[in-house]
């Protein structure tokens, strides 16, 4: 029996119209999701819909089922993400038009002395048009559900405005209420007829003009929370000076730009790419792409990132990645993703708001039957009905997650985090223990000079290190370029310059005879010390001789990067246990974990071997999050709980994992701790005012405590809050807290 292999998937992005609730997002997933083989995740807050199907489905199919479900469908342009959408303004102007012609009503409706003689059908004439062309969008969304047989939001809003609009019409015509000289008392609780119908021609103009508002700074509201995306698409240079053979200039479209080419960078310019630095130095500020708060100094053979602000000299930089595959272009695409997803408990708040409408309707068919086979006041049945239909929002379900989620990855992006979704979010969350690796995650990577320990009476420091770094200028030997990297740029020459082999290097500087290697035989009592020291923390002692005489010891090593210390002593505030592992011998291991406090040490630990620890925690009921940067800590990243990159280390960690920590510090991680739980918390708090508002309001309408004008206020500040709370995460700072002795 042979078995068929399961198709190729892929992935689109659509760009979906008309959508104006949770009801309409749980309409279009499962419209999509009844194609063979396709799965759909519909954001309402960013109007996207993320679709996975087999190559055998063509994008314009999906197109199709979207537009079948009652609502417009395209593939996304090449426009930078957040850009105000067409219809804007013309919401805006049916917005203020609407103003204009409801605000009379509501004036002489609410306020009886204002009340002259025929003021009702002066108010009459003004409402027709804001009940036609005013509340136009909801009728046409409607109507267009009906032909589709499904309800949304749009369903309740058009059948309230008609139903208050048709009873105030059928009370001027044929219910008494057009009388020369009639007046009308005002309550915010629905009162009993006196003989003559009540008009809702204020509830009829309310209700457009208040969601439509409503709508608008809604729309506004969430455009802030993808303030950051927006931010990044900017970075983008949109031309680029490159550099001809024969040392001319001629502009192009960054487009156009080729990896190898050479392209200048003036002052204050954005670098265009990706590259190296061929000529010049300057320092580069990278706080808009990684999160690092000081500019850094770049120089001939130093990457550079497309984006980052050219803050001092004039640069030739060589294009090393273009396009799709830039550092930046990388982050907007891992921020555009995050926001795609959902959690899990917005998954249940669409189920929810699959029913919801339907739900309301028969609701408010109930509470009309009932009120009236109660024999009570027509008028107030009506009142009750009307309300029941205006003041239900499953808006507020719709947006809950996507606008915290929106407002997080942005923010954790700006801060140097980046997160691919809510999963990661909820992993963050609930992690208790965290597995370090050691070089390049806890340490620098590359060898440093740690310490430098000169005898008393001698030369100082730096005329140490200055002698020292003049004669290695000739040696490739990583010792060698560590010491030069600290001396800074040595003016001296070096003459009768030689190198041997596992001993050192020595030459003649300014006269005097330098030696620089192995740090053996008998020392001065300090530099004794010192060599032991270095041989405790697992360092490589470098003996420099100076005219024979023994002058210093150098510690070189691969040093702790300073925010580790911070970023350990946070962790365990949080609640979180480290764990150090690493491939390196026990030696070097156990004295980076002795200096940051981790009382779990891990050594000479191969690939499997870090995988098989994550197996063994998680099989101890812990929740594992593995940082690591290279090829070697890929399989444990892909095996915990939640796989955490840092941000200058290999593609196939950073795609193994679940969050980069872009500015490559470690400090960082605490910093998307304390975001994942600040956002989950802001999701949960949504989602409870969502729930809640409807389960308080409801009841209040169906008993009549509430008007349809009230409804209507309450049903658009429903909204509101929920992407008002959502937006605070925009301007949430990290608490560095007291930093811990070393």
């Amino acid at each position: 029996m042979t078995t068929r292999p399961a198709p190729a998937l892929t992935t689109t992005d659509l760009t979906v119209g008309g959508m104006t609730c949770a009801a309409c997002v749980r309409r279009v997933e499962k419209r999509l999701g009844r194609l063979d083989g396709v799965t759909a995740t519909v954001n309402l807050a960013t109007g996207r819909a993320r679709v996975t199907h087999p190559t055998a489905v063509r994008p314009e199919e999906l197109v199709a089922t979207v537009e079948r479900a009652g609502y417009t469908a395209a593939l996304p342009t090449s426009s930078r993400a957040g850009e105000p959408d067409a219809g804007d303004d013309s919401e805006l102007g049916r917005l203020t038009v609407t103003a204009l012609l409801a605000v009379p009503v509501l004036v002489l409706s609410m306020v009886p002395a204002l009340q002259f003689r025929n003021w009702q059908w002066l108010c009459f004439v003004l409402t027709a048009p804001v009940v036609v062309w005013g509340a136009w969008p909801f009728h046409v969304r409607a109507a267009r559900g009906l032909r589709h047989a499904a309800s949304t939001m749009d369903t309740l809003v058009s059948l309230g405005v008609l139903a208050s609009f048709a009873w105030s019409a059928y009370a001027l015509f044929l219910g008494g209420a057009g009388t020369p000289g009639m007046r009308m008392p005002f309550s915010l609780v629905p009162s009993a007829s006196d003989g003559v119908a009540h008009l809702y021609l204020e509830a009829a103009v309310a209700v457009p003009l208040f969601v439509l508002a409503g709508r608008v700074l809604e729309a506004r509201a969430r455009r802030g929370t993808g303030a950051a995306l927006r931010s990044l698409a900017r970075l983008a240079a949109k031309e680029v000076s490159v550099r001809e053979e024969g040392g001319g200039e001629r502009l192009v479209a960054v487009e156009r730009l080729t990896v190898g080419q050479i392209f200048v960078v003036r002052p204050g310019e954005r670098i265009a790419t990706d590259g190296e630095v061929v000529e010049g130095s300057s320092a580069v500020d990278l706080a808009l792409v990684t999160g690092e708060s000081e500019p850094v100094e770049v120089g001939p053979g130093t990457a550079v990132v497309g984006g980052a602000v050219n803050a001092g000299g004039l640069l030739l930089v060589r294009a090393g990645a273009v396009g799709a595959d830039t550092q930046l272009a990388r982050i907007t695409a891992m921020v555009t993703e995050a926001q795609a997803g959902k959690a899990k408990a917005q998954r249940l708040a669409d189920t929810v708001a699959g029913v919801f409408v339907p739900v309301v309707l028969t609701l408010a068919v109930t509470v009309l039957g009932f009120w009236l086979g109660a024999e009570a006041d027509p008028q107030a049945a009506i009142t009750a009905s009307v309300a029941v239909l205006v003041v239900a929002c499953p808006c507020a379900l719709g947006l809950a997650t996507p606008t915290a989620l929106m407002a997080a990855t942005g923010r954790g992006a700006q801060l140097g985090v980046l997160v691919t979704g809510p999963r990661a979010l909820e992993g963050l969350r609930h992690i208790d223990t965290v597995v370090l690796d050691k070089t390049g995650t806890l340490t620098t990577g590359h060898m440093t000079v740690a310490r430098v320990t000169t005898p008393s009476g001698g030369p100082g420091r730096d005329a140490v290190l200055r002698l020292a770094g003049a004669v290695e200028q000739g040696s490739e030997h990583p010792l060698g370029r560590a010491i030069v990297a600290c001396a800074g740029r040595p003016a001296a020459d070096v003459r009768d310059f030689f190198a041997e082999a596992g001993r050192g290097v020595r030459g003649r500087v300014e006269g005097r005879l330098v030696e620089v290697g192995v740090c053996e035989g008998e020392l001065p009592s300090e530099l004794a010390e010192a060599r032991q020291a270095a041989h405790a923390a697992a360092r490589t002692p470098v003996l420099v001789r100076v005219d024979g005489t023994p002058t210093a010891v150098l510690e070189i090593g691969d040093v702790v990067r300073p925010g580790s210390y911070r970023a350990v002593e946070r962790l365990r505030r949080l609640g979180i246990e480290p764990v150090l592992a690493s491939g390196d011998a026990e030696a070097p291991a156990r004295a980076v974990a002795a200096a940051l406090g981790i009382g779990e040490v891990h050594a000479r630990r191969t690939p499997e071997g870090k995988t098989d620890l994550v197996r063994r925690l998680r099989a101890e009921g812990r929740r594992v999050a593995v940082v690591g940067d290279g090829v070697n800590d890929a399989a444990a990243l892909a095996g915990a709980d939640l796989g955490i990159a840092m941000g200058g280390g290999t593609d196939v960690a950073i795609g193994a994992a679940d969050v980069t920590l872009v500015r490559g510090d470690i400090e960082a991680l605490a910093d998307a701790v304390r975001l994942a739980r600040r956002t989950l918390g802001t999701i949960r708090a949504n989602l409870v005012w969502a729930f809640g508002y409807n389960a308080v309001t409801l009841p209040l309408a169906m008993v009549g405590l509430l008007t349809p004008m009230l409804a209507a206020a309450a049903m658009s500040v429903s909204s509101l809050l929920v992407v008002g709370n959502s937006l605070r995460l925009r301007t949430w700072q990290p608490g560095r807290g007291r930093r811990p002795a070393r």
